[in-house]
């Protein structure tokens, strides 16, 4: 701290320290803006949402909810999971007791999932808080482009699969 002319303390940045905007070729690339995104959507939904259900366990909550007959692989497709990290997320929401999984009746090794009561109300309260996340995330987009925005967000996404999937660019 410094003290100016009247007297007052004033903050002084500490020497060497800089905070220099991101590069201009960065700031350029759409995977720096995604990415972007995506860390302030998370730290928004730890905030406001949810800090214990993640928004890959809400997008599973729902899609169970969504297709109550599917089975594990069929839901990983639905809310763009691998099969090894849905495994993962089913069997932590398990131990919460939020779903119960069990053998489908046409194939012993697929798993249908189910909600317990636990995870019905847990996925109806947290989905009030994430379509009130939704807005806020969107309330500077004129409401007549929000479906266009998040219609033009999926089919990047899909797009982003799709290159991702590629053996060359």
């Amino acid at each position: 701290m410094t003290r100016s002319t009247s007297g007052e303390s004033t903050r002084t940045p500490p020497r060497g320290r800089v905070s220099p905007a991101p590069p201009p070729d960065l700031v350029a690339a759409p995977g720096y803006g995604a990415r972007r995104l995506y860390q302030a959507y998370l730290a928004a939904w730890s905030r406001h949402v949810d800090a214990v259900l993640t928004g890959p366990q809400f997008a599973v909550l729902s899609a169970i909810r969504a297709y109550p007959d599917a089975d594990q692989t069929a839901l990983a497709g639905a809310v763009a999971l691998d099969t090894s990290t849905m495994a993962d997320v089913c069997r932590r929401m398990e131990r919460r007791g939020l779903i119960t999984r069990h053998a489908a009746p046409h194939d012993a090794r697929a798993k249908v999932l189910e909600l317990t009561e636990e995870g019905a109300a847990a996925l109806a309260e947290v989905f009030r808080r994430a379509r009130r996340l939704d807005e806020a995330l969107l309330e500077g987009c004129p409401a007549e482009l929000r479906p266009h925005l998040a219609s033009l967000f999926n089919d990047l996404g899909a797009h982003w699969e799709g290159v991702a999937e590629r053996d060359e660019l």
